[in-house]
């Protein structure tokens, strides 16, 4: 109520400040001055500080404010509309004194504009769920009216809720800080994908990592190149597990493992000794019965054009710092023949506790490039999927968590790992990556 209130005051205030030269007009000189003045100040504390809320970071602050000042220009703009016209009916009706009217309208103008930019700034500035094309496109219509002014609404829209439910996850880290939830008996390691590498810096898992360490995990990353054989991927990620133990003495680390990370960590623990350091792997949407669009896809595709991606690739990853990128071995490990033998040579451990997680999209729309092109693909040789992976190919372990959402949006493979960074309605993926290791320490893991 409180809110409503000062928004309404502020409203206005702001009304009254960027309408004033029409409002006083009749007023005499000296009280006009001091009014103006008074109204000029309440003006830019007001474009300082647009709401009295507190917000739990000085981002959020931005961006909740920055939404407030673009509905205060929309407000303002109506309000404004209702004196220019009745100004220009002035006009029409004999007053002729037509500086005045337009000195007055280049006033209104630039305190709107103050307005306008000053809350489009700080939202493009600050919110991650803009993105670029809705930046792009605000920018690209930004004098096509009316086309503007939905963009605008669309901007606001999503701004407004996006600081809503920042708000919202930021005052329950808050009151659940002293539970620790996501504090594990053992480290967490990350596992990325194929044609990824992840780090610290340079993450692959979007804000999931943030928000567990927010909750007590303490987090690793796998480190391993973008795209090997499951053999040699899995060289590398030994290496990893075993120095990770060595250096923090943690005795073990709980993996999650994404895509093709999840057969790179079950073969390092059944073959390269890991087993003693591995107390749980959870994979994500990992293809454990392997993708029979991608053997088709193999068999189908001429080999000159075959050589020309792999040489490509290699050359790219090469220079962005993997020693010995082979994409084409990647590739084929993903196939349905070759993850056949595979689970019959690479037992599971009985000293691991395996669970896997498969996600499912609705359609091709689901998805960003190159998911929405790979779907119709995916779903005509291997069923439901993620836009890569066939969701009943992600079964794996003791336990198997299937996320279909409601609403035609579903989950990709990509949105599992929050690589964009999008808010999705109905999915939470970084609140369901929490209950995840959280149930992790409730098995004592």
């Amino acid at each position: 109520m409180k809110r409503i209130a000062l928004r309404f005051l502020n409203f206005i205030i702001l009304t009254a400040a960027v309408n004033c030269p029409f409002i006083l007009d009749n007023v005499p000189f000296l009280p006009k001055i001091s009014i103006m003045s008074v109204l000029g100040i309440l003006f830019f504390v007001i474009n300082v500080f647009p709401t009295a809320e507190k917000y739990p970071t000085f981002r959020l602050r931005i961006l909740g404010d920055g939404a407030e000042l673009i509905l205060f220009f929309f407000m303002t703009c109506i309000a404004s509309a209702v004196f220019v016209t009745i100004s220009i009916v002035e006009l029409v009706n004999g007053n002729d004194d037509y500086g005045k009217y337009i000195f007055q309208l280049v006033l209104l103008i630039a305190a709107e504009a103050i307005i306008f930019w000053n809350g489009i700034i700080r939202v493009y500035l600050t919110s991650v769920q803009l993105g670029i094309k809705l930046r792009v496109l605000g920018i690209a219509f930004g004098f096509v009216f009316p086309v503007n002014l939905v963009m605008l609404m669309i901007i606001y829209v999503k701004t407004h809720r996006e600081c809503k439910f920042e708000c919202e996850k930021a005052r329950l880290n808050e009151r659940r800080k002293d539970e620790q939830i996501c504090k594990t008996k053992y480290p967490i390691l990350f596992v990325h994908g194929v044609f990824f590498r992840d780090s610290k810096l340079l993450n692959y898992w979007g804000r999931i990592p943030a928000e567990l360490i927010k909750n007590g995990a303490e987090i690793y990353y796998g480190e391993q190149q973008s795209a090997l054989s499951v053999e040699e991927s899995s060289k590398e990620l030994a290496k990893k597990i075993k120095d990770i133990c060595a250096k923090t003495g943690c005795g073990k680390l709980n993996i999650i493992a994404h895509s093709k990370g999840g057969l790179d960590s079950r073969y390092a623990i059944s073959k390269l000794g890991c087993d003693k350091y591995v107390a749980s792997l959870t994979t994500i949407n990992t293809p454990h019965r392997g993708c029979i669009f991608a053997e088709y896809l193999l068999q189908q595709a001429p080999e000159k054009l075959k050589s020309f991606i792999e040489q490509t690739y290699n050359n790219v990853f090469s220079t962005l710092g993997d020693a010995e990128p082979d994409f084409m071995s990647a590739v084929k490990e993903l196939t349905a023949g070759f993850c056949e033998r595979f689970n019959k040579e690479v037992p599971d451990s009985p000293d691991v506790y395996y669970q896997s997680v498969g996600s499912k999209a609705k359609s091709r729309k689901s998805g960003r490039f190159p998911l929405n092109i790979s779907y119709p693909v995916v779903k005509k040789y291997d069923g439901d999927n993620d836009g890569l992976v066939a969701i009943e190919s992600t079964e794996w372990g003791e336990k198997w968590t299937k996320l279909y959402p409601k609403g035609n949006r579903g989950i990709t493979h990509a949105d599992m790992i929050d690589l964009n960074r999008e808010d999705i309605k109905g999915f939470d993926v970084r609140e369901f990556y929490v209950q995840l290791v959280a149930e992790l320490k409730e098995r004592g893991l």
